[in-house]
C-alpha cells in the first residue's frame, strides 16, 4: 500500500460499498468516435476497453443480468441540445446525426431489446429515464464500463450513487486520452463514489448474481 493509499484509508475513504443482489451491466458511450484513429475524440486505449466492455456485456446476458447502454445523439452539428457542453467541447459535433463516429465501437452492439439510453450530457442519468428504469426492474448495483473515464463514466458512476444505486466501475473496461487521467479519476472514484475492481474480478462475480440470485456481498 502506497503512502497516499494509507493517508486515505486512514481518513475512512475508499472503504468498498460491496455488491447489492441485483445488478445491471452499464455501458456508457462506448462509440466508435473513440476508437477509429481519424476521430477527434480517439483513445489509445479504447479497443481494449472495448473488448473489455465485450467481456462483460457476454457474462452478464449469460448470467440474465441486464446490459444498458449510452449513446449520445444530437439533431446536427450544433449540438443545440447541449449548447454550453458543446461549446466547451465542440468536437462533440461527431456525435451528430448521421455521423459514423456515433455508431457503437467493434465488436460492442446491443442484443434485442436491451435498453439504449440516449443522452445529451456526460452523465447517463442527466436528463433520462435511466434511474426509473433501474429502480422499477429492481437493480440496486450499476457496474459501470465505458468512455472516457474521466468524463462520461465519472459523472455517470457519481450519479449512480446520489440515486441510490451501487456503483462498481471496471478498470480494463475504461479508457481515457492518457494514463493520468484515468489513473487519477479510477483513485478518486474508489476513494470516494464507487467501488473500482478489475475485470477479473467482476465476471465471475456477474456470474454469482445471475437471475434470481439473493446474495449480498461486500
Amino acid at each position: 500500500m502506497s503512502t497516499l493509499d494509507r493517508d486515505y484509508a486512514a481518513a475512512g475513504f475508499a472503504r468498498r460499498l460491496g455488491w447489492g443482489t441485483r445488478p445491471a451491466v452499464l455501458l456508457v458511450d462506448p462509440a466508435l468516435a473513440y476508437t477509429a484513429p481519424d476521430s477527434p475524440l480517439f483513445l489509445r486505449t479504447g479497443a481494449g476497453a472495448a473488448a473489455a466492455m465485450d467481456s462483460l456485456a457476454t457474462a452478464a446476458r449469460a448470467a440474465g443480468v441486464p446490459v444498458v447502454w449510452t449513446s449520445v445523439r444530437y439533431a446536427d452539428e450544433s449540438c443545440s441540445e447541449a449548447p454550453l457542453f458543446a461549446a466547451k467541447v465542440p468536437a462533440l459535433k461527431v456525435f451528430a446525426n448521421g455521423s459514423p463516429l456515433a455508431g457503437f465501437a467493434p465488436p460492442l452492439s446491443p442484443a434485442p431489446g436491451e435498453l439504449v439510453v440516449v443522452k445529451h450530457y456526460a452523465s447517463a442519468f442527466a436528463g433520462t429515464s435511466l434511474a426509473a428504469w433501474l429502480a422499477s426492474h429492481g437493480v440496486d448495483t450499476v457496474v459501470v464500463g465505458g468512455y472516457s473515464t474521466s468524463g462520461c463514466v465519472r459523472a455517470s458512476a457519481l450519479d449512480a450513487l446520489q440515486n441510490g444505486f451501487r456503483p462498481i466501475v471496471v478498470r480494463e473496461a475504461c479508457a481515457d486520452r492518457d494514463g493520468g487521467p484515468h489513473e487519477h479519476n479510477l483513485f478518486d472514484l474508489n476513494a470516494k463514489y464507487a467501488d473500482v475492481i478489475s475485470l477479473e474480478e467482476a465476471l465471475p462475480a456477474l456470474q454469482r448474481r445471475g437471475a434470481g440470485s439473493s446474495s449480498v456481498e461486500v
